[in-house]
């Protein structure tokens, strides 16, 4: 039976067997060392030379090959343990080797963090880049941390709920990816941009509390740190204030940082709350670095913003929503909404978790009566059959019996990079895009065959130069 590497600790004197990954072969004439490396952590295996065969099999081994061996679990002599891992107290002398696969010369050096290579030649070859341990340690955390926010939601009483990924196209801010349907040709479906009118509608159908780790895809021009898709930690609960909603995302933030980052100090407890204004005014935008020491690369300075404008002007004088168009005003303000007044100082129930200059998250207190929802996109101008057309749904779901709700979306990306000290968020993805869109290793997006576009009633014509 495999033993894990790091569990050779536990069996010092046993005869085990391991398998994976040749890190680094060292040649020392009588005597060859390997670092042998698999999920677990590296530890070093010893080939003598007395055993010919074995010695022969084992000068034949170079970096990336995979391997099965056997061997005896040895204590290292007090002046050759390595500090620098787990197992380096101990080593593994061979008794057998077998060759599982051999490996091409990978395209890169594996021992260092990776930041000296070119991006696009690692994301080329991500399979092979994901090896390297900073890669490995960013993604397994990244489960950890999802794991806990699971744990964390299901112990307040969170349901874990997918909703779907073909949808329909509306209107949300960002561009929409497109999918043709075969069975009905001329229609197209849309991949959400978030999941925010069905966690509405699970909401009226009375789900109270919803959570899902969700994708989320938005066809948006060129920017350094942003994804075509990305994921986010998306929630909605019924009965609830912004206080409640905060406080929910507070308390789960601080429980995951001290677990899992326990040597990373948390600025404020409580988060400080600024207001949009004074955020503004003070910092000159609206996710504020509030760090004391922004040279401390462990400390954390959360904090939230509130009571944003609803409304902001468009060129040629209309009015768009700043954040979404779902969003309830403040209180005082839901007359002035509803008599379509005063629209430049309607300000909304959003709410932003903002982290060392970063927002990673955003969410506010909905518009649960379809009136008042149907304002906001008269305010917007949409005549109305086009309010029926795009969210016709929605205004009849609301007017179901739908309760007073509200939620937030953190992402998981922008957090995780965040928390391990990375540049930006494709450090913390398995397999990112470049800025552009571009998939490297799959080399997509691609063409496709003539009899595809076909079947699905499209063709693709060349723009004219």
């Amino acid at each position: 039976m495999r033993t894990l590497i790091n569990d050779i600790i536990k069996k010092e004197g046993e005869k085990i067997e391991l398998m994976g990954w040749v890190d680094v072969r060292r040649d020392h004439g009588k005597l060859i060392f390997i670092d042998l490396r698999d999920r677990s952590g590296k530890c070093q295996v010893v080939f003598l030379g007395k055993d010919k065969a074995l010695y022969e099999k084992a000068s034949q081994l170079r970096s990336e090959w995979v391997v099965r061996l056997v061997g005896q679990v040895n204590k290292r002599p007090e002046n050759l343990v390595n500090p620098n891992l787990a197992t380096g107290a101990y080593e593994v002398l061979a008794e057998d080797l077998e060759i599982l696969n051999e490996a091409n010369t990978p395209p890169f050096d594996l021992s260092t963090d990776g930041t000296e290579v070119h991006e696009e030649v690692r994301m080329k070859h991500r399979y092979v880049d994901l090896r390297r341990e900073r890669l490995q340690k960013n993604i397994r955390n990244r489960d950890t941390v999802i794991a806990m926010m699971r744990q964390f939601l299901r112990g307040q009483d969170f349901i874990e709920i997918e909703t779907p990924i073909l949808s329909k196209s509306t209107p949300e801010g960002a561009r929409d990816y497109l999918v043709p349907s075969r069975l009905y040709p001329g229609k197209f479906y849309a991949l959400p941009q978030s999941p925010q009118q069905y966690k509405q509608l699970l909401m009226a159908a009375g789900m109270e509390r919803y959570f899902q780790i969700a994708r989320c895809f938005r066809d948006e021009d060129t920017r350094g740190d942003r994804q075509p898709e990305f994921t986010q930690l998306d929630m909605e609960m019924s009965f609830v204030n912004e206080n409640d909603v905060m406080e929910v995302v507070e308390t789960m933030l601080i429980q995951i940082v001290q677990t899992l980052y326990p040597h990373k100090r948390i600025q404020q407890v409580p988060f400080p709350r600024i207001s949009y204004k004074d955020a503004m005014k003070k910092y000159g935008s609206d996710r504020p670095d509030i760090r004391e020491d922004k040279d401390d690369p462990n400390l954390l300075a959360f904090c939230w913003v509130v009571d944003f404008p609803f409304f902001e002007k468009v060129d040629g004088g209309g009015w768009t929503f700043t954040h979404n168009p779902f969003s309830s005003p403040k209180p005082e303000h839901v007359e002035w909404l509803m008599e379509k007044k005063n629209i430049g100082d309607i300000l909304t129930t959003q709410y932003d978790i903002v982290l060392n200059g970063f927002e990673v998250g955003g969410g506010s207190i909905r518009n649960h009566r379809p009136e008042a929802l149907k304002k906001v996109f008269e305010i917007m101008g949409f005549e109305e059959e086009r309010i029926q057309n795009n969210f016709g749904h929605m205004l009849e779901a609301l007017g179901s019996g739908a309760p007073p709700h509200g939620g937030i979306a953190p992402g998981v990306d922008r957090l995780i990079m965040i928390l391990q000290n990375e540049p930006n968020i494709r450090e913390v993805m398995a397999f990112p895009k470049t800025g552009d869109g571009r998939d490297l290793m799959m080399d997509a997006p691609s063409e496709v065959a003539r009899e595809q576009l076909k079947e699905l009633g499209l063709e693709v014509k060349k723009e004219k130069k």
